[in-house]
């Protein structure tokens, strides 16, 4: 069995449930209508038959019965009443099954006697067929299903309508006013996601969507002085202990290469692992968001990429895709590129490759290692703050921030980095950026 499939936007499922609503009002008004009226209606025409009835048969009776032939050409005709004689021996139809022929049926039985026969279809002529008899001799009178009958109130499916009509109008509207801030609310979250600060939510006239906003706005604020505070702190403390290590470098290169070589190097090393690993957490505190944007060519920042790589001594291979200018954030975005391939000089050893490609709506660039790769349950986790692995590829040192930092950074201009295993071995690091037309 399909599941019922629901419209998913507020909107939408707001017009749905008025129409569906105001169909089964309409259905159940006219019904109890129905219902109601069927008891009254019944009783008049009952009434109009017997009526009917009763004056043909005191007419016949009054009449001489040499003339009844004539009386009845002249009777059958007026208004649309038939007067015809009567053998009961011949086949009668059953009356439908319509609940409101049959109370009629039941309530001229009442009057007339319970042997009065009904049917509503004799010879193929549709009417109420109804019997009496004088003397021996048994009639038919034949009453107009019109006078029976009601026509059905076509009328009431235009104001129908037009209560639909005013009532999805009424819908849609409050249901806009009550998207609009949720839209404000859903862009304002999304946002403060990527690490924005999102402007002030308005109050708004409802009281409900007043609390929300207000609780959103104060959360945010919240945030912003945390961030702020956190920034603050890790910028102090950072600054605090660059100055000690400062002296310690100095002490170290004061001591004599004799004897210490050796020592000396490892201890000139300790203390560049500590000061990359202080600036990550500065790169990490301070964040890129008020760096302002700036159409740049993707090929221009992998050549200057390329460039810093082998003036550091690596062996790194750029395949540049057809240049493509796009609105970046450029030191932030040279930040990311710069950490994955640290990261993949870092943990993946031998020789990397960052290759682009563009389609339609994305601009993909990849930075490829030779490593160990990465357990696929962690390869989401890496991309968190401090988040290390107790593998081959963790035993480089480092604060686990790289990673963190290319993340954001990817989300701050609506992308996404992704980190893959390679089949034939090691580790592919995957930014895809949107085109933006």
């Amino acid at each position: 069995m399909k599941p019922i499939l629901l419209p998913k936007t507020l909107l939408a499922r707001v017009m749905l449930l008025i129409a569906v609503l105001l169909a089964v009002a309409q259905v159940a008004s006219l019904q109890i209508f129905e219902y109601f009226e069927r008891e009254p209606r019944a009783e008049a025409t009952a009434l109009q038959a017997v009526t009917v009835v009763n004056y043909t048969r005191a007419s016949l009776i009054a009449s001489q019965e040499s003339l009844r032939l004539a009386l009845l050409s002249e009777i059958t005709g007026k208004e649309g009443v038939r007067i015809y004689y009567a053998d009961f021996m011949e086949e009668i139809e059953p009356l439908p099954a319509d609940p409101f022929i049959n109370l009629v049926a039941k309530k001229i039985r009442q009057r007339l006697g319970p042997e009065t026969i009904i049917t509503v279809k004799h010879y193929g002529v549709q009417g109420l067929w109804i019997s009496f008899n004088i003397g021996p001799d048994d009639y038919w009178v034949v009453i107009p299903r019109v006078h029976v009958e009601r026509a059905f109130p076509w009328q009431w499916l235009g104001w129908a309508a037009l209560v639909l009509a005013l009532s999805l109008g009424a819908g849609y509207f409050i249901a806009i006013r009550i998207n609009r801030p949720l839209h404000l609310l859903m862009n304002a979250a999304d946002r403060l996601r990527n690490g924005e600060q999102p402007e002030k939510l308005p109050e708004g006239s409802f009281a409900e969507l007043q609390e929300v906003n207000d609780t959103f706005n104060k959360m945010a604020d919240s945030l912003a002085e945390l961030d702020a505070e956190r920034t603050l702190i890790l910028a102090g403390v950072s600054h605090d202990i660059r100055t000690p290590l400062a002296r310690l470098r100095l002490a170290v290169e004061m001591l004599p290469e004799e004897g210490c070589a050796s020592l000396k190097h490892g201890m000139v090393e300790d203390i560049a692992d500590m000061d990359n690993i202080i600036h990550q957490f500065l790169d990490f505190v301070k964040g890129v968001e008020g760096e302002p944007t700036h159409m740049t060519d993707i090929n221009s920042l992998l050549q200057a990429l390329h460039d810093r790589q082998l003036r550091a001594g690596r062996d790194i291979v750029v395949q540049l895709a057809a240049n493509y200018v796009v609105p970046i954030k450029p030191l932030a975005m040279q930040r990311l590129l710069d950490n994955l391939v640290g990261n993949a000089y870092a943990y993946g050893g031998g020789q990397v490759r960052v290759a682009s490609s563009i389609s339609s709506d994305h601009i993909v660039i990849s930075v490829f290692d030779n490593g160990p790769g990465i357990p696929d349950t962690h390869l989401e986790k890496l991309l968190r703050p401090f988040e290390r692995l107790d593998s081959a590829r963790s035993n480089a040192g480092g604060s686990g921030l790289g990673l963190a930092i290319a993340d954001r950074i990817a989300k701050l201009h609506q992308g996404k980095l992704q980190l893959i295993n390679r089949p034939e071995g090691g580790l592919e690091a995957r930014l895809t950026i949107p085109i933006k037309n």
